[in-house]
């Protein structure tokens, strides 16, 4: 726990210099010019690396159980393969509980699943799929628990109506809580999917033809109405994916709506629904909700990251096996949907994002600080600054061509195959710890620790 790293480049959301940094107790203690090491402290030499903070995930689905399919990484697999990534904190969205649970029982089952398991730091969204004032009260209960923030669906069974969405915002906004939404208009795609299955359209293409980009607007639109009545509570658009859904944000944020933050993911900044074409089944394998969009849709959300329109870059880590996406050979409505992405995200979005002439600065902004700020984990995690915690990650310029057997989770297939990378995670910290050095596990299971959140009652942007 006690480290000296030395000679790196440090990328941090402001700012770029060149430093070393020492490391005690877990925490960062100082920050300088060829610091001494007069404690005789394990020294790692970063010259010609980059550092910086380590990588927070907000949207992973570690041992999601579906009923029928459960996610094949649990928090061990799935952390490990966050941590050769480099990412170092996860917030997870947690499964559905029984009908009528309350808002607790999925946490408690959450904590046994996460604790002695992950190697990284982690916590949890609430989830809620019923409203009544017994879920209202526990909301006040989880955020006191530190659990910040909850998730609401617009789509699937277990989705809220509109009454029961402004009963949740009107409470966000007296505890301030974020809530993190899955926009899609259920209604419009229920239509289609059975139009299109009705008339034999069973294909993967189909996934994408049957949630276009108004049903993502349309119910991004609808929630920010809300917000405004509800009073602006802290309202955080999971896995945007589309040029109309971000329009939407933007054209709101605009108009003077605060507290709103948008999130999107890998996948929808580098692959297209033409991935749904390949053959011998090979498209059921990017079968996730959203779908992936068109090129149009990729290079709206760029320049939104761009323009600083889009606030958030996380992965929606949801892996199977292939022989499962292959239950919708027939019909991709029978094939659970998600795809791993925890262990690609920073190496990916680093290299695409530079090739775009994006500074590191602010894609380290979008993969650290931005998702630790607005989910009450920052300054412990997300930047690198004296007393944050010592979550850091060194990285090497080099060419990397990832595929499924470089890759560290359980699933068998990546969605990136073939994709090359210019910057590679060489080593891994966290709390002083290292985690990963020179492409091998030093982590023990169980290392990673819950991570109590604090709210941002009565702040906006």
């Amino acid at each position: 726990m006690n480290l000296l790293i030395k000679n790196g480049l440090i990328n941090d959301n402001n700012e770029s210099y060149n430093a070393d940094i020492l490391i005690e107790d877990g925490k960062i203690k100082e920050i300088g010019i060829k610091l001494n090491n007069e404690n005789n402290y394990e020294v790692i030499d970063a010259s010609e690396r980059l550092v910086l903070p380590g990588g927070v995930d907000v949207h992973t689905h570690m041992d999601l159980d579906l009923g029928k399919y459960r996610a094949v990484d649990d928090f061990y697999t799935g952390t490990v393969a966050a941590v050769f990534g480099g990412t170092t904190t996860i917030v997870d969205h947690i499964a559905f509980g029984p009908n009528g649970c309350s808002l607790h029982h999925k946490i408690d089952e959450y904590h046994k699943l996460a604790d002695g398991k992950a190697v990284i730091d982690y916590s949890f969204h609430g989830v809620i799929q019923h409203v009544d004032e017994n879920i209202l009260n526990e909301m006040n209960e989880l955020v006191d628990e530190g659990i910040q923030s909850f998730k609401i669906y617009m789509t699937y069974n277990n989705m809220l109506n509109d009454e029961e969405i402004l009963r949740v915002l009107v409470k966000a906004k007296e505890t301030g809580a974020v809530i993190a939404v899955h926009a899609e208009n259920n209604g419009a795609i229920q239509y289609l999917r059975k139009y299109y299955g009705d008339n034999g359209k069973t294909e993967p293409i189909y996934h994408a033809v049957t949630r276009p980009d108004s049903t993502e607007a349309e119910a991004i639109n609808r929630m920010i109405y809300l917000s405004e009545i509800a009073g602006y509570p802290h309202l955080y658009f999971v896995h945007v994916s589309t040029k109309k859904g971000l329009n939407e944000i933007t054209a709101a944020r605009k108009r003077g709506v605060k507290n709103i933050y948008c999130e999107t993911c890998t996948q929808y900044l580098t692959l297209t629904e033409e991935n749904y074409k390949k053959e011998n089944y090979e498209g059921l394998k990017y079968i996730m909700a959203p779908p992936l969009r068109k090129h149009e849709d990729v290079e709206a959300l760029w320049k939104g990251i761009e323009k600083n329109e889009v606030d958030v870059i996380a992965t929606d880590h949801c892996p199977f096996f292939f022989k499962q996406k292959l239950d919708g050979k027939t019909d991709f409505r029978l094939a659970p949907g998600g795809a791993p992405g925890v262990e690609e995200r920073m190496e990916i979005i680093l290299t695409e994002g530079i090739k775009r002439g994006i500074s590191v600065n602010r894609l380290v902004e979008k993969l650290s600080a931005n998702p630790a700020k607005i989910f009450g984990l920052y300054p412990k995690k997300g930047t690198i600054q004296i007393g944050a915690d010592a979550d850091i990650i060194i990285m090497k310029k080099g060419n990397k061509i990832i595929e499924q057997k470089n890759r560290h989770g359980r699933s068998d297939y990546t969605a990136y195959e073939g994709f090359e990378v210019d910057y590679v995670v060489e080593t891994t910290v966290q709390r002083g710890r290292i985690l990963v050095s020179g492409c091998k596990l030093t982590a023990d299971e169980g290392t990673g620790e819950f991570i109590k959140r604090k709210c941002k009652k009565g702040k906006e942007d």
